[in-house]
């Protein structure tokens, strides 16, 4: 049962790491129902891993060439390519910072409200709220530039909290400041990634201070696995999702979440 139950929260992960419906919310009411007994910090980041090996085999392309820019310039390459990439490696540094403020010194805050379904619920329905908004959004052709991609980070910085979507909060984000709808989300997917490696740095010093059982890594290994296939998916599912305009359709279904867990809290307290 423990495997399967491992298994299941790798694909809640994998499936809501990158759709707009909050992986840590989903984690922390499927956790709390299905009474997880190998639920620890080392394998939420294993999961958080996971979804990390999915980002970088969809955008492979995009992270060689950005990784590449640099030495390309520094050769005496000026191509448009190597310019837009070098402008994306910046943008994502500068989208990195708030998120890293806050991890840094509002850590223990933010840890104390994984512990609350009262507030995955409320923030559910904020990211419900910002799906819906979406449909509205018009595209002005604006261009990522540093200080959209700063803005477009303190979304991601807020998105720490339980049950407020990252990928939600910065697509949305990046499309009310007038940027491209597919752009916005490329960028959010490829911004994840020093996020939720950072993350995972962060926690693994206390995650290892209390390593699990030798017989719970078989367990752990199977959910990270599951997390990667699912998260590869879901990425997939999400850009197309974004092409068509579908955003408010996991709108709908924040607000449907957060109401059953509100209705649990209620029945069950």
């Amino acid at each position: 049962m423990e495997m399967l139950k491992a298994l299941l929260l790798g694909f809640i992960q994998g499936a809501t790491e990158f759709l707009p419906v909050s992986s840590s919310g989903h984690l922390v009411i499927g956790a709390h129902l299905l009474d997880f007994s190998q639920q620890s910090l080392l394998f939420d980041i294993m999961l958080h891993l996971g979804t990390l090996v999915s980002v970088m085999v969809v955008f492979r392309h995009d992270i060689g060439k950005m990784i590449a820019a640099p030495w390309r310039w520094l050769q005496g390459v000026r191509s448009a390519e190597v310019r837009r990439f070098l402008l994306w490696d910046g943008c994502i540094l500068v989208a990195t910072m708030p998120a890293v403020l806050v991890g840094l010194t509002l850590k223990d805050q933010v840890e104390h409200l994984f512990s609350s379904i009262l507030a995955v619920c409320l923030m559910l329905i904020v990211t419900g709220v910002l799906m819906l908004v979406s449909r509205r959004l018009v595209d002005r052709g604006n261009e990522l530039t540093g200080w959209r991609a700063l803005i477009i980070g303190v979304g991601q910085a807020m998105a720490i909290m339980p049950g407020l979507s990252r990928s939600g909060t910065t697509i949305v984000t990046g499309m009310m400041l007038g940027i491209n709808r597919e752009t916005a989300a490329r960028f959010s997917f490829l911004m994840s990634l020093p996020a939720i490696l950072g993350a995972a740095v962060l926690h693994v010093p206390e995650a290892l201070r209390q390593p699990p059982p030798t017989e719970h890594l078989v367990n752990m290994a199977a959910g990270t696995l599951m997390s990667a296939v699912t998260g590869y998916l879901a990425i997939v599912l999400l850009l197309d999702m974004v092409r068509r305009n579908r955003l408010p359709w996991f709108g709908y279904y924040c607000l449907a979440v957060a109401f059953i867990g509100l209705a649990i809290i209620v029945f069950t307290s």
